[in-house]
């Protein structure tokens, strides 16, 4: 029952951090209430995008005729859909049951709460209570969807991300809040699948986060796709008392209703910091997350914290780092805190998004004398070639050194390309740099490339 390190929570932050630790020798245990994989696995990132390549495989169907092929006609089963991606998710979840027994890591299955003295106490499905004590503790419970005070989730007509992944059958017509990440994914889903959807977003642009130029061309191609979107909105409040929802939004315009089968409440995450123990350990926390120093040592030596439950961005993969650097600083490694204005993100909905650094306006806010290049997809010749063509790459470089402030991205395929200016930025590559570093002909990737060139006036295709 004694361990040199215990992960709280098995999600990207969790189960990664585990294996991290038991590859540097540490004897570990992570403990899991639910499943392995937690909701990035199980109920986010891997099932919704399972949904939306279902989506895109109905939408080229439905579009054979552009590719030369005969005209198909499109069905599907609706609980067919779900159940592939809940069988995406169950197989990645048995994949972290595999590492975790190859690389000899404890699992304890139940509901975990921090003691003083450097223990956990974990209460299993019957009620059993076991005792773990562990020289570090690492908490990475995660987060879950949030819930405004006039927005209740019933889990019928109002719900979250988590019932919008296992609908018994398709919504004819929906209402989604939000327009961050979850929000565009779920909304271009049911979009694609032939539900009607409104998306209502408080800020002036959807995907508030990205670029202003991205946001405005996401919403024309969103738009242009049959989803309507209504910016400097905001829902006031539901009425589900009869057969769907009834939501009241307040507009620049005044006061309107709208009426949907569901509403999806996708306006943000809640960390998952109440009732482990925090307060009776005398972890300080603000503002719904606990504070930790740059090593993710919390207040109280010993107990750590990491991903979506501390004060940086909640995406997996900066759980995943993060675990990686508490484990590793632990073990005595030289480490390098992680650079958080270098991480990328992504959107998955189609067009896809992604960006990494700056935006343009905060660039110049932060003073910065800018080069700013654009390449439009419909240039390139393997994005025509793919019958994709919407969307368009955008680099800023800082004019006086070279240096690559931001990298803004909108188009098929763009998240898989990010890593590039990720990468190049962690080097402290160039403008020029990049644009003398030949890429493959004939490839998505060539519009990088090309978007450099055009910030400093060479660029060749248009």
């Amino acid at each position: 029952m004694n361990y040199d390190i215990i992960v709280i929570g098995s999600g990207p932050g969790g189960y990664v951090t585990a294996i991290r630790a038991a590859q540097l020798g540490f004897k570990t245990a992570i403990i899991e209430k639910e499943s392995l994989g937690g909701i990035c696995l199980n109920w986010g990132c891997i099932p919704t995008k399972a949904l939306l390549k279902s989506a895109q495989v109905f939408h080229y169907i439905n579009h054979a005729e552009d590719y030369g092929l005969n005209k198909v006609e499109g069905s599907f089963e609706f609980p067919n859909v779900i159940q592939r991606s809940r069988g995406v998710a169950n197989k990645m979840s048995k994949g972290i049951e595999f590492l975790m027994k190859k690389n000899k890591i404890d699992v304890i299955l139940g509901t975990a709460k921090v003691q003083k003295g450097k223990k956990v106490s974990v209460t299993d499905k019957d009620g059993k209570v076991t005792e773990y004590t562990g020289t570090h503790i690492i908490i990475a419970t995660g987060a879950r969807s949030r819930e405004l005070p006039n927005l209740p989730q019933d889990g019928k007509k109002v719900i979250g991300y988590r019932q919008a992944l296992s609908l018994p059958e398709q919504p004819k017509s929906m209402i989604v809040v939000g327009s961050g990440a979850i929000g565009v994914e779920f909304a271009d889903f049911y979009n694609t699948m032939g539900t009607k959807v409104t998306v209502v977003e408080f800020m002036p642009n959807i995907v508030p986060v990205e670029d202003e130029e991205i946001s405005k061309h996401l919403e024309k191609s969103l738009k242009k796709s049959g989803i309507e979107i209504m910016t400097n909105a905001s829902v006031e409040s539901v009425d589900t008392s009869g057969e769907g929802v009834k939501a009241n939004v307040k507009t620049a315009k005044g006061n309107i209703t709208l009426e949907a089968d569901i509403l999806l409440s996708a306006v943000g995450i809640a960390a998952n910091i109440e009732n482990i123990g925090l307060e009776e350990v005398g972890i300080q926390t603000d503002k719904g997350r606990v504070l930790v120093n740059e090593w993710y040592e919390t207040s109280v030596p010993g107990y750590y914290a990491i991903g979506d439950i501390i004060p940086t961005q909640a995406l997996a993969h900066v759980a995943s780092a993060e675990g990686i650097t508490c484990v590793e600083k632990i073990k005595g490694m030289h480490v390098e805190k992680i650079d958080y204005g270098n991480i990328p993100g992504c959107t998955y909905c189609h067009p896809e998004v992604a960006s990494v650094g700056l935006t343009e306006k905060q660039a110049k806010e932060k003073g910065y004398e800018i080069k700013v290049g654009k390449f439009p997809l419909s240039a390139s010749g393997k994005a025509t070639a793919n019958g994709n063509t919407d969307g368009f790459i955008k680099v800023i470089f800082d004019a006086k050194y070279g240096e690559w402030l931001g990298c803004h991205m909108i188009g098929d395929g763009v998240t898989d390309m990010v890593a590039e200016a990720v990468v190049a930025r962690k080097l402290e590559t160039t403008g020029h740099e990049i644009i003398k570093s030949i890429h493959p002909h004939p490839t998505v990737s060539e519009a990088i490339m090309e978007a450099a060139a055009a910030a400093y006036g060479e660029v060749i295709h248009i």
